[in-house]
């Protein structure tokens, strides 16, 4: 018996539903794309502050990206390995970043950095500032991207089987050279999936950046002064060129997110 699934009322449903939450999302950001003439929009690109928030943004979102690399990797591999009391709990730990209401991580870090603690001291022995400089944001941007490129590393690696990496100690290899030859081949597109992801959440941070430092202005907080100093209509031109920037990113991470389906 033929079952006709375009008459059935909850198709009806989904496409309705559907089509609210597309529009919900698609149609204020549309409304301020087209706001802007090309000429704001070009304007705005010419400023050379504009252009200095907006490349600190990318700057800083890549070095925060850089350091969750570097340091996230080795414990997304420890996490997708190996089992050990507490697991459950540090994971939770590496997803609070997530969760808590980011004036929170700037207050806290803040808090840390300061010269009444005792980690605050020593950095400002050695010469290292927080407040209002770019060392600040990056510790900010890497505190709120690096759950997510934990994660997403962590689930690349979990996707690789054991087996493959027994053969290869089997055969003498060292843990070193077995990642290096062997895991790190096979996850490098989770790995670049999880970069792209932990640079485009801290691209679009705001909340802890401006407790930390609201100078040197990142693109996020110069849409916020220009916003509350001049309104939508000196503020929507730099959205949009942060928007296209987001949305690049997200492109990439669709595209390799469908070339990692592909060779799986």
């Amino acid at each position: 018996m033929k079952i006709e699934k375009s008459k059935d009322p909850f198709f009806w449903l989904t496409v309705f539903c559907s089509s609210v939450v597309v529009g919900f999302i698609l149609l204020p950001l549309v409304q301020m794309t087209v706001q802007p003439s090309f000429q704001d929009l070009k304007e705005t690109l010419q400023d050379q502050s504009v252009r200095r928030s907006i490349w600190l943004s990318i700057y800083t979102s890549g070095l925060a990206a850089l350091i969750s690399f570097t340091f996230g990797t080795p414990f997304a591999y420890l996490l997708a390995r190996k089992d050990f009391p507490g697991k459950r709990f540090v994971e939770s730990i590496i997803d609070l970043p997530i969760m808590i209401p980011h004036p929170i991580v700037g207050i806290a870090i803040l808090g840390l950095a300061g010269k009444n603690h005792w980690l605050g001291h020593l950095m400002h022995q050695v010469g290292i500032q927080i407040m209002g400089t770019v060392t600040g944001i990056v510790a900010v941007l890497t505190f709120v991207g690096l759950p997510f490129y934990v994660n997403t590393a962590k689930a690349g690696f979990e996707a690789i089987p054991v087996r493959l990496e027994n053969v290869s100690r089997s055969l003498g290899a060292s843990l070193t050279g077995t990642f290096l030859r062997v895991t790190f081949p096979l996850a490098w597109r989770s790995m670049l999936l999880g970069i792209i992801m932990c640079c485009a959440r801290a691209i679009s941070e705001f909340g802890a950046v401006v407790i930390v430092a609201y100078h040197p202005m990142i693109a996020p907080v110069m849409i916020y002064e220009r916003f509350t100093a001049y309104g939508p209509k000196y503020s929507q031109p730099v959205a949009v060129w942060l928007m296209l920037i987001s949305l690049v990113l997200f492109l990439l991470l669709r595209i390799f997110s469908v070339s990692k389906e592909n060779q799986t």
